[in-house]
């Protein structure tokens, strides 16, 4: 049967997921459980979206079919190309706070990450007044010119993010892409025999998938300190013009962890970031909860300040980071769009605290209030505004 090794694929998803080391309580089974829906959604999609001929771009990951500590402000496509061809692509600006384009030789297996061979967000291309553009990627020797990127050796996937600072007043671009030389032209019909091999490869890549990403985070935080974040630094990967800081929290349901970090200046950092991550590395339940908050969701203090305050129990503040159920998970930072290095200075600085002693120590407390009607608010503009530009 042209569904059997797919099947065979699931079952062992699913023991991978029934052994996670991090499986404690039934909510931890029931979202490895939902995280393997959404992964299987993913793999059929990313099996069937493998045309190198007559590509297209596909959501790489969104709300319902979650992978790598998936950012919640960010709409991640990507496509598959081969690096002897010409593609092209044409879009339209929108006014979202970042748009960045990425060359990789690859996909991310539990042994490594992909080669980044370029890398450059849209300071970088040339944009037409009306906000079109088009940009051509093609191999070495080709004519060159404003919007030209050559494919290096063992390109294999173009990744294309566009980040949301202010979620309710930025609209997302266009965009699109072909190969050069196969616009106007049909693809063969497939055969059963081309079925069952994606299949195959749908199977595959669920298991690498899994795999991957519970691997991932060994990588690069557990062996970090708990309740502690990284120094601003270089995103791995080779992303353009993006630091992150990263972490991880066990926290009791009677402790908060504070979180100080400056909020930057637009003209340094245009998106600045905050998000938790379960432990199967993805973004928690952003839409009905407030697990994330950008630098223009946040409320500033008079001291140029953010300070998050990541809890179980609700204490009233604007900054409340909900941990959902979570005794643990991933802290993240982002900035992205660069225009200077980050120092230490320009990072979070962490402190546990008894939550019954945050109005007493948290700076600015009482401007950081907020009412239940207010926080309702806060909730249906998340739940508004990801539904305008997501879809399921």
């Amino acid at each position: 049967m042209a569904t059997q090794t797919f099947a065979e694929a699931i079952a062992e998803a699913e023991r991978i997921i029934r052994s996670a080391p991090h499986v404690r309580t039934e909510q931890d089974l029931a979202e490895g459980l939902d995280y393997l829906a959404g992964s299987i959604k993913a793999s059929l999609h990313l099996a069937w979206a493998y045309e190198r001929d007559f590509p297209f771009f596909v959501a790489s990951t969104g709300p319902y079919a979650k992978l790598g500590l998936d950012n919640p402000d960010t709409l991640y496509f990507h496509a598959y190309i081969r690096d002897d061809a010409e593609y092209v692509v044409t879009g339209r600006r929108g006014t979202t706070s970042d748009l960045s384009f990425q060359v990789l030789n690859g996909d991310y297996s539990p042994a490594r990450s992909p080669d980044s061979l370029a890398a450059f967000d849209d300071r970088d291309i040339e944009i037409a007044p009306d906000g079109t553009y088009e940009l051509r990627f093609g191999p070495a020797g080709s004519d060159g010119g404003p919007n030209r990127f050559t494919l290096g050796p063992g390109s294999a996937m173009l990744v294309v993010r566009e980040v949301f600072s202010d979620w309710e007043n930025e609209r997302p671009g266009e965009i699109r892409l072909h190969r050069a030389d196969t616009l106007g032209s049909a693809p063969p019909p497939r055969s059963p025999e081309a079925m069952a091999k994606r299949y195959d490869v749908a199977g595959r890549i669920l298991v690498s998938r899994l795999r991957t990403f519970l691997a991932f985070p060994e990588w690069h935080y557990l062996s970090l300190p708990v309740n502690t974040m990284t120094e601003p630094r270089p995103t791995p990967g080779g992303l353009a013009t993006q630091y992150s800081s990263v972490g991880h929290y066990d926290l009791d349901d009677d402790q908060v962890l504070v979180i100080t970090v400056p909020a930057a200046a637009r003209t340094d950092a245009p998106y600045q970031g905050f998000q938790l991550g379960s432990m199967w590395y993805v973004s928690l339940d952003y839409i009905n909860h407030q697990t994330s908050l950008t630098a223009d969701q946040a409320r500033i203090d008079p001291d140029g300040m953010i300070r998050y305050v990541v809890s179980e129990r609700d204490p009233g503040v604007a900054n409340w980071i909900e941990r959902t159920g979570h005794r643990r998970g991933y802290l993240q930072f982002r900035w992205q769009r660069l225009a200077r290095e980050l120092k230490p200075e320009d990072g979070p600085e962490v402190e546990v605290l008894p939550f019954d002693e945050l109005p007493r120590r948290l700076p600015h407390y009482e401007r950081q209030r907020v009412s239940a009607a207010e926080w309702a608010e806060r909730i249906a503009a998340r739940q508004i505004a990801v539904a305008r530009r997501m879809l399921g």
